[in-house]
């Protein structure tokens, strides 16, 4: 087989289908990695550095204007790895409050309605950030959120730009939309910042007719977002999140407040010409059927016990290898630091071992890592290159 370009490498496999070799990437390359180990090297110099398959993420929001929409003034970065900018309207503001914290990063967002002003407050490190109080405080506070939240649109030119000047040599990848400020692309998951795990779980029993009704205005948003994806040349979209995993809620919980809004989504995803990618990071081995049977075009990231997740990767790619494409798989925590590249070797063969046949399986590390020894990584990649398939 002649050699392929990384973006076919990366389709082909997305298919279902086995490429020329395995193909090797990684999630998300956090800037905390970049600015400590490799002087603030920019993150598509870092696939070229190492040889990995690169992945070119972008997701550029376009305001409504027709529904009154615009860019938010108040947002002073736009995120330099996917262009993410904010969209308000005079009926939905976000307005930022610093709050003075010795130890971490603190804002209070005020989202701004004409009948009442919702908060969250926000923590964070140079590794990553969390809630630390929710934006739903009382029942009715979804009202707001139903009747002036904005429905950002696809920026298409913009993503089409970015698929023109990657070509053939990385994967266009994006997410479908999540709420403001910080959230998740999938429904449950995205309810689940806005309110909190215990809280949102223990309504699923006290007031199921609820969580229903606020899974419908946040998926009423993805899907305006969905549908305005038609022509934008991405390779692959991310949905799900990792509150929906196995080791946080049971599989009825995803069978009744997960599975029906999100395959939705993915229905709809298709019906534009778009791929899905569903992350799960945490366990997975209850509910492998269950995701899969939402017709995602792939899953991820299969997190091994030793990083706290449950995946026996060669019993998932039995499972449910033929149905979609699986991506991940791969320790980070014990292989990329803190071992000899030999041992490093031996993860990415046990990995292709065990999820590599025929096909439609693409080495990744579970999900993010912050510390790699660069020794480390290019034993990863150079061992996934020399993965090859026969015939």
């Amino acid at each position: 087989m002649s050699e392929m370009t990384p973006r076919q490498r990366m389709v082909t496999a997305l298919d279902g289908g086995q490429p020329d070799r395995l193909p090797v990437t990684t999630h998300h390359v956090q800037p905390y990695f970049l600015d400590r180990y490799l002087g603030g090297m920019d993150y598509r110099d870092f696939f070229t550095a190492f040889g990995f398959d690169p992945i070119r993420w972008v997701v550029p929001y376009k305001p409504d204007e027709a529904r009154g929409d615009y860019y938010d003034p108040a947002q002073t970065e736009v995120h330099p790895l996917d262009l993410t900018r904010r969209v308000v309207s005079d009926n939905w503001r976000i307005v930022p409050e610093p709050l003075p914290d010795p130890e971490y990063r603190t804002t209070r967002y005020h989202f701004i309605t004409p009948r009442g002003t919702l908060s969250m407050v926000l923590q964070g490190t140079a590794y990553t950030d969390w809630v630390v109080e929710p934006l739903i405080k009382q029942p009715r506070d979804i009202d707001l959120i139903a009747d002036y939240v904005t429905h950002p649109l696809c920026d298409i030119e913009t993503v089409n730009r970015v698929a023109d000047e990657a070509g053939e040599g990385a994967l266009i990848r994006g997410h479908i939309t999540y709420f403001d400020v910080y959230g998740q692309p999938g429904c449950w998951q995205d309810a689940v910042e806005l309110v909190g795990t215990e809280r949102l779980i223990l309504a699923t029993y006290d007031d199921p007719e609820w969580v229903h009704e606020l899974l419908k205005i946040l998926q009423a948003r993805k899907k305006t977002f969905i549908r305005s994806l038609k022509g934008a040349r991405y390779d692959v979209l991310e949905l799900g999140g990792g509150a929906a995993s196995s080791t946080v809620i049971s599989p009825r919980i995803f069978d009744e407040f997960v599975a029906p809004y999100d395959a939705e989504l993915i229905e709809l995803a298709h019906a534009v010409g778009q791929r899905i990618v569903y992350h799960t990071c945490g366990g997975m081995m209850p509910i492998l059927e269950r995701i899969a049977g939402m017709q995602p075009d792939a899953m991820e990231t299969f997190t091994p016990p030793g990083m706290g997740g449950d995946v026996r990767l060669a019993e998932a790619k039995r499972r449910i290898g033929d149905r979609v494409c699986m991506i991940g798989g791969f320790d980070q925590f014990h292989y990329f630091v803190g071992c000899t590249p030999e041992q490093t070797r031996a993860e990415v063969r046990r990995c292709f071992e065990e999820a590599g046949a025929g096909g439609g399986y693409i080495l990744c590390p579970s999900d993010h890592f912050f510390d790699a020894e660069p020794e480390l990584l290019r034993a990863f990649v150079d061992e996934a290159r020399q993965c090859r398939y026969n015939g």
